[in-house]
């Protein structure tokens, strides 16, 4: 056989072949993974170059980049087509790549309580159980879940798919994985992606949020120290808290009950070992699978639709109606309060923990050197958490 004719074939059968033949139709482009490897490579930028949330957006970059080489065979979503969500558990174990079986813990909603788990493990409810009026500003930030998901009905998206778009809004992507999963697995990878690239990018699209709906006055406010929360208050929130919604919300249950049972482990004092692991080994674990698959499913026939493109722009909508919606607030509460509150903490309200308060907290510093609003911004940014799960609850008890 001809050398340069096997050279040839083997060209022809690499992935190689496959990066150019791109193919724009009426529904998007075909072929396109080198523009998703490009938009891959920008992430990774972001997330080592600039530091934007690295824990989160360099496993999704990296997942979007294994996904999108050709022939790689880690990801096939054919496996994951149905409209009804059901999977054949056998054909992917047998057949599937790496990132088809790690995927389940997605599509069975594995993935996301135990990322609440973590969370609650690492948060200090103390900001919150201190101020309790800061809930105000996890709910008014919620304002564009609520917004988006009735622009998202304008649009032409059912009520299910808007309340999978709305949720985007909470900026949390444990929530709107859920979410999705339930009520419109078809639309999981756009929103998957959108739900995580915006929190990771919360340094960037926030600030200029905060600053336009701010004046320098109200930025400047130095607020009074929090009181000391006792370790009885700290042990009874989440218990009374989980009950109490649960209660409401069954439906809540899965994120709320991990998430309070995460704090528990951390405010009891008799479980420092599961505090630990929730918060590290588990949490770090569950967050590599999780960031590796939703970056994988953004391949470049899924992702570079008409439809995919219109929910990032929606999710972008509702993360900035978000945090307008609680800033706004906090400038209610300048004004009720006579000047004691800084608006800035209003954008915490949003459930990207703790990123939303270190950027109100930076902001802040930025007019006033040494102003620390990192604490009370903290009360907002963990009472989002909890109105996120909240907003989810009441989705899925309308539309399940």
């Amino acid at each position: 056989m001809n050398i340069f004719q096997v050279f040839w074939d083997f060209i022809v059968n690499s992935g190689f072949a496959r990066l150019f033949d791109i193919r724009i139709t009426e529904n998007g482009i075909e072929n396109g993974e080198i523009i998703m490897i490009a938009v891959s490579c920008l992430l990774i930028y972001l997330a080592i170059g600039k530091g934007f949330e690295p824990l989160l957006l360099l496993p999704i970059s990296f997942g979007m980049l294994l996904a999108n080489l050709p022939l790689s065979g880690l990801m096939n979503p054919e496996f994951f087509s149905d409209p009804a969500g059901n999977l054949d558990i056998a054909e992917i174990l047998s057949h599937g790549g790496l990132f088809d079986i790690l995927y389940l813990g997605v599509k069975c909603g594995v993935y996301p309580p135990l990322i609440f788990l973590g969370v609650g493990a690492m948060t200090d409810f103390g900001p919150l159980i201190a101020n309790p009026k800061s809930i105000l500003l996890g709910a008014a930030a919620q304002l564009g879940i609520f917004f988006t998901f009735i622009s998202s009905l304008l649009l032409g998206f059912n009520a299910l798919e808007a309340s999978a778009i709305g949720i985007i809004g909470g900026a949390d992507g444990p929530t709107a994985i859920l979410v999705t999963k339930i009520l419109a697995p078809h639309l999981l990878a756009a929103i998957a992606v959108a739900a995580y690239s915006y929190m990771a990018l919360v340094p960037i699209i926030q600030p200029p949020i905060m600053r336009a709906l701010t004046t320098k006055k109200e930025r400047s406010v130095v607020m009074e120290q929090l009181r000391p929360v006792s370790k009885k208050e700290k042990i009874l929130f989440p218990i009374v808290t989980a009950a109490v919604i649960i209660l409401i919300l069954p439906d809540a249950a899965p994120l709320i009950g991990m998430l309070m049972l995460g704090n528990l482990f951390r405010e009891c004092g008799v479980t420092e070992r599961l505090s630990k692991t929730a918060q590290n080994e588990m949490c770090n674990l569950v967050t590599i699978c999780l960031g590796l698959t939703v970056g994988a499913t953004a391949s470049a026939n899924n992702f570079l639709r008409i439809e995919t493109l219109s929910i990032i722009i929606l999710g972008l909508i509702a993360f900035s109606i978000a945090t307008a919606g609680g800033v706004l607030f906090g400038k209610i509460m300048y004004l009720v309060t006579g000047g004691k509150v800084n608006p800035l903490i209003g954008a915490a309200g949003v459930s990207a923990v703790p990123m939303a308060a270190r950027v109100a907290n930076t902001v802040g510093q930025k007019e006033v050197p040494g102003n620390f609003l990192l604490m009370h911004a903290m009360g907002p940014n963990v009472a989002g958490v909890i109105g996120s799960a909240v907003a989810a609850g009441v989705f899925l008890t309308l539309f399940k």
